[in-house]
């Protein structure tokens, strides 16, 4: 069955507190109608420093939208988890857990940007160790027992309600965050379309004789969809938003970083013919899903790159309208 998602991170290139606001705010009743509507999943991102307002705090919102949900999972994709104190987080995300009946899912990132850890005084050379800190502490601290804890005994409650502790992934593109994956008996979320890379957890995970973990593969190219009636005409009045997301992505990466959502776009015109964001009509999504077949998914960018939050609005409801009920059949 095809996989729906919505894509959130708030950006607002003005930096306009009123703006800010609608956004948040939308994010989490387009959360509601998703979930009323059958969506799947919302996922939401977190970066620092940017200077259009990219989301720095991803668990707030995901509390916001998780209380107001009933069935919908919410994915942090991805928390750059070296960045936050492992008890606070291992607290944090517990109690998320409760709030969401077991419906969150975190994807551990490294990060790709020095500029956040100067932000938060953490050490860009340090980021694997304290990866692997983070990860550790978490897994400990999950069990509800105590223990060790930079030279103390200390104990995190409440334990989650998800046994044996709530949905937890590795991700990266590299095959040390591959390594690490498997070592703590972990799934690895891939952050780029690399078969090498899913074959290696598999090789490794049979080595270790770790029979439950998977290693996800997203598409070649991730299709990030406005939904439409008329898509020259939406490229025509949005483009220039797709365009700012995904110039400002392009902007954090380097040449050793992978990732199904890079772009090398630099007009809406090469930005369409690149196929990462689409606006698409209802009969072209339900093609879309079509061609990827029952393990497929679509995902809806419905406050991309500062679009008007009303046509944010419009596609969904077109969605909802036209492309749900065939999904669902």
């Amino acid at each position: 069955m095809t996989i729906t998602t919505l894509r959130f991170n708030q950006v607002s290139p003005g930096l306009d507190r009123r703006d800010l606001s609608a956004r948040y705010r939308a994010t989490v009743e387009m959360s509601v109608f998703a979930d009323e509507a059958g969506f799947d999943l919302v996922t939401l991102e977190e970066h620092h420093g940017a200077d259009n307002g990219w989301s720095p705090s991803p668990m707030l919102t995901a509390a916001a939208v998780l209380g107001s949900t009933q069935r919908l999972g919410v994915m942090l994709c991805a928390l750059i988890t070296p960045l936050h104190d492992p008890l606070r987080l291992a607290e944090d995300i517990s109690v998320l857990d409760h709030l969401g009946a077991g419906r969150l899912t975190v994807v551990a990132g490294i990060g790709y940007r020095p500029d956040e850890y100067v932000m938060l005084g953490k050490e860009w050379s340090e980021r694997g160790r304290l990866q692997d800190e983070v990860l550790e502490t978490l897994l400990a601290a999950w069990t509800g027992e105590p223990f060790e804890y930079r030279g103390r005994t200390v104990r995190v409650t409440p334990p989650p309600r998800t046994t044996p502790h709530p949905g937890l992934m590795v991700g990266g593109s590299s095959r040390v965050a591959v390594r690490r994956a498997v070592r703590l008996g972990l799934p690895f979320f891939t952050s780029a379309h690399d078969p090498g890379l899913v074959d290696y957890y598999d090789s490794l995970a049979a080595e270790a004789g770790f029979e439950g973990g998977f290693a996800t593969l997203p598409p070649e190219r991730t299709a990030m969809i406005h939904c439409t009636e008329d898509p020259d005409k939406a490229w025509a009045e949005y483009g220039e938003c797709f365009l700012h997301e995904a110039r400002t992505y392009a902007g954090w990466q380097t040449s050793d970083i992978h990732s199904a959502m890079a772009s090398a776009s630099a007009t809406p015109e090469q930005l369409r013919a690149e196929g990462i964001y689409a606006c698409l009509t209802p009969e072209e999504c339900l093609a879309l899903a079509a061609a990827e077949g029952p393990m497929g998914s679509l995902l809806l960018h419905p406050l991309c790159g500062g679009l008007p939050v009303d046509a944010g609005w419009e596609s969904l409801r077109l969605f909802r309208d036209r492309v749900m009920p065939h999904l669902e059949a």
